[in-house]
């Protein structure tokens, strides 16, 4: 028996056993969006979960991640909630350009093209490189524009225990640390309106006191920054990288203690961030346990001793509780039974999707209610990196449907 990850607070089941999704009965929300596999999105959680930030940051501004969850409606949504929207593509650029919020535009292989509808619609593009800002005052110059340019720093430090470390080494992402003041000096002199500094050096972490400290030195980084290029940065982007449980023994992340220990840096920052803004860029965090996807089982079979759900779903729309989106070791995430939630798990099964190849694993030797054919499996942190972050085309297997309720 393998451990599944721990089901999101606040997901019941109603009066007959069965999941509900904001309220509302997962077969019936099956039913209203026409089949499975299907993602549901609570704007509710969502909505939660920023209220939960502004309590803790007052006077922080929230950006949403895009490429957590592009869905439309989402986006639409999250316009009303957040001070702006991060993009790492033109693509998603496309997607929240209507949406009337500020927008930075992030990523080391922008081409011309995107460069020049970047500068041409006003957004800021957070530059990974000097060869980039080359490129983007050229362009600037040839088309008459003042560019909003801000500098992507790569800093000295990583964000310690997270999923993916984003800063202390050798990167494509952003301008090393030390080269960064005369890059912004570089964009001063070249007329620029120089948006300041974006500093991410981790994503997925749980530990309240790595955030903290990461905070803290991003802080003085900007700081140091600042005062070696002569100029104070209008914003500072402290990155994110607040992390949600997927695995067993996985401990929800304080936010509140890092808030409180990001006043504290804040209040005794050094003079010439005094008029900085800071924003903290959000996106797993903020939807990753607002999303539910749920797939249908359309086989039951035993093998070997062993019983196995397959399902309608798979890796091709889930490929991170797949396993294969980064795990070097790989674990359950949350998963249940949909018409038996309530209900006390009795037997070891493992559910797979529908595609020819052993990768695609939901849910390997876990205990769970008995199910069969016709039931509705439940995979929970499905709101983040879900289906815009899997191979859709593997296997030429039908897209899932995607609702927000």
């Amino acid at each position: 028996m393998k451990a599944l990850g721990p089901i999101p607070a606040g997901y019941e089941a109603d009066g007959d056993g069965r999941l509900t999704i904001g309220g509302w009965d997962a077969e019936m929300l099956v039913n209203e969006a026409g089949g499975t596999p299907l993602f549901v999105y609570d704007s509710r959680r969502i909505a939660d979960q920023v209220s939960r930030f502004r309590a803790a940051f007052p006077g922080v501004a929230l950006h949403y991640a895009v490429k957590a969850n592009p869905y439309a409606p989402l986006l639409e949504a999250m316009a009303v909630l957040v001070d702006g929207f991060d993009t790492a593509s033109a693509g998603e650029l496309g997607k929240v350009a209507h949406l009337a919020l500020p927008i930075s535009f992030a990523g080391p292989g922008k081409r011309d093209q995107e460069l020049e509808t970047a500068i041409r619609a006003g957004i800021t593009v957070n530059l990974e490189s000097e060869g980039e800002a080359d490129r983007a005052l050229a362009i600037a110059q040839r088309e008459g524009l003042t560019p909003k340019l801000a500098v992507r720093v790569n800093p000295p430090f990583g964000l310690k225990g997270s999923g993916q470390k984003m800063g202390g080494l050798p990167s494509q992402f952003g301008v090393d640390h030390d080269r960064a003041p005369a890059l912004v000096r570089r964009l001063i002199e070249a007329g620029a309106d120089w948006r300041g500094l974006h500093i991410f050096a981790g994503s997925q972490a749980l530990h309240a006191d790595a955030l903290i400290e990461l905070q803290h030195d991003t802080v003085a980084l900007a700081a140091s920054i600042a005062e070696e290029a002569g100029h104070p940065p209008p914003e500072v982007n402290l990155g994110g990288g607040f992390g949600i449980p997927y695995f067993a023994k996985d401990q929800p992340l304080n936010v509140e203690a890092v808030g409180d220990a990001l006043a504290k840096t804040l209040a005794g920052r050094p003079k010439i961030l005094a008029d900085t803004q800071f924003a903290i860029e959000l996106g797993r965090w903020l939807v990753g346990e607002a999303g539910v996807y749920l797939t249908r089982i359309i086989a039951r079979k035993e093998s070997r001793g062993r019983t196995f759900h397959v399902t309608d779903g798979g890796l091709q729309h889930q490929l991170a509780a797949s396993g294969n989106f980064g795990q070097l070791l790989r674990r359950n995430y949350p998963v249940a039974i949909a018409g038996r939630f309530g209900s006390a798990a009795d037997e070891e099964v493992t559910i797979t999707g529908c595609l020819c190849t052993p990768l695609d694993l939901l849910a390997d030797e876990a205990m769970l209610p008995r199910a069969e054919v016709g039931d509705l499996v439940a995979i929970f942190c499905a709101g983040a990196y879900g289906l815009s972050a899997s191979p859709t085309a593997f296997l030429s297997q039908p897209m899932a449907r995607e609702m927000l309720i």
